[in-house]
């Protein structure tokens, strides 16, 4: 027992650490100065500032842009505080700051956090969901690391004191959820990526022969599967389904598939179970496996009915198919330092495993090129870079012209250097709300900026 106890404390010593029956939590904050949290350009997301009377206040500088990312560290802690709390109430300063902090009567200074998040893109990120409420998340296929995280609405950290009862009581806006990683959403057309891996699956060498003649609907007894808006297609392959994101087409090629082997994708893309991810999200739900109706299979396959998945979880699946099928774990924390600025800990990207294979990959790398080149996602056509993505228009309710509007996808195709996933609420069309919202995060990243 005395063997395991000292095992289980030296490989759970964060988790024994944050654990707030433990008094030496306590210790540490009363002797230590709560550490920094830095961007990746070192600017300041949080820090420890004391006022004349001695009194310790946390503060953000950049206030409601990085709140939900970032957190608090009172009245419980949440985002990056919370995650590397274990962190940032240690202090690995040198001995003599440590005696000079003594004779001076002040704490130890903190040892401080560096995050993965990039400022310019974050605010650019932040502006661009305006009013809307809804999540924004950016990251970097080939790493895993998160470059920015939005969710609205939002609240100030600054005032957390002040406003926690209010926002306690607001059972409305649920301002305290970070909808990036919690929020769960229909995922409306922008799961027609995973319906199409399933059918490029069961189908390697003859998928690309699929013809379908779309009027605007599928029906299948007494199931009706309608496009959006009622659009006809025509004659459509496989391609044209998938960039015209055509419903009826979808739906036709739903009730061909193999439910065990659907169900079997499903699991290969993390739906219904944890993600390998350290901080606080929401597992995404999709049922399909052999009991499932065709009328629900259906549904599912254009991501309606049942279907839930976060933003968070929609960026894996398309930043593994912009890293030729291999899932990174998302981070946040790049490295630990200390008062001194040398590093306490290093974290490195890690790969998940391989989620789909290469081959598949680049399938799906094809189809959403051509949505952006032929179909829904047209404005980001024709600019500097290439682009790849997939729109949605998720309906919530059973008035069939609210959708939340959707957008995920990569650039440059050649070389992915960013993935962007974004849900407006109650918005519309993904094409219309969504897609500039990309292009101008893919500008920023990409272009310098540039809205041409």
């Amino acid at each position: 027992m005395m063997g395991y106890t000292c095992y289980y404390a030296m490989t759970n010593k964060q988790e024994m650490i944050n654990n707030s029956y433990n008094s030496r939590q306590e210790m540490l904050i009363t002797q230590n100065t709560r550490g920094m949290i830095y961007a990746n350009d070192r600017q300041i997301l949080a820090q420890t500032v004391t006022d004349a009377q001695g009194k310790e206040q946390r503060e953000y500088p950049f206030g409601n842009m990085f709140a939900h990312v970032v957190g608090y560290a009172s009245h419980g802690r949440f985002g990056v505080e919370a995650e590397t709390n274990y962190y940032l109430i240690q202090s690995n300063a040198k001995l003599s700051d440590k005696v000079a902090s003594e004779v001076s009567g002040v704490k130890y200074p903190g040892d401080s956090v560096i995050t993965t998040l990039d400022v310019s893109l974050q605010e650019v990120a932040y502006q661009s969901l305006g009013a809307y409420k809804g999540a924004i998340i950016v990251s970097e296929p080939a790493t895993g690391k998160i470059l920015a995280m939005v969710s609205k609405p939002d609240f100030n950290p600054n005032e957390i004191d002040q406003i926690w009862n209010d926002m306690l009581e607001d059972t409305e806006s649920g301002r305290l959820l970070n909808r990036a990683t919690q929020g769960l959403y229909p995922p409306g057309s922008t799961f027609k990526i995973v319906t199409a891996l399933e059918y490029i699956k069961e189908n390697p060498d003859s998928y690309q022969d699929y013809s379908y003649q779309c009027n605007g609907r599928f029906a299948s007894g007494t199931d009706v599967i309608n496009c959006f808006h009622g659009i006809s297609h025509g004659g459509e392959d496989f391609i044209k389904s998938f960039a015209k994101s055509c419903n009826a087409s979808f739906a036709n090629i739903s009730v061909s598939l193999d439910k065990a082997s659907y169900h079997e994708t499903l699991s290969d893309l993390l739906f219904n179970t944890e993600l390998p991810v350290t901080f606080s999200y929401n597992k995404s739900k999709v049922t399909v496996d052999e009991s499932t109706s065709d009328s629900d299979v259906m549904q599912a396959s254009i991501g309606q009915g049942t279907d839930q998945i976060t933003p968070l979880h929609m960026n894996m699946i398309t930043s593994a198919i912009a890293n030729n099928g291999v899932l990174m774990k998302p981070y946040l924390i790049d490295y630990v330092e200390n008062y001194n600025g040398n590093i306490i800990k290093q974290f490195s990207p890690g790969a998940y495993g391989n989620i789909m294979s290469e081959e598949e990959a680049d399938a799906l790398t094809e189809l959403m090129v051509q949505v952006v080149e032929t179909g829904t996602a047209t404005k980001l056509k024709g600019l500097s870079y290439t682009a790849a993505g997939k729109t949605g228009s998720a309906e919530y309710n059973s008035v069939k012209t609210d959708s939340h509007a959707w957008f995920t996808g990569f650039a440059p195709v050649e070389d992915p250097q960013i993935c962007v996933t974004i849900i407006i609420e109650g918005a519309g069309s993904g094409g219309d709300y969504a897609v500039p919202i990309a292009r101008r995060i893919f500008n920023a990243y990409l272009d310098g900026g540039s809205e041409s």
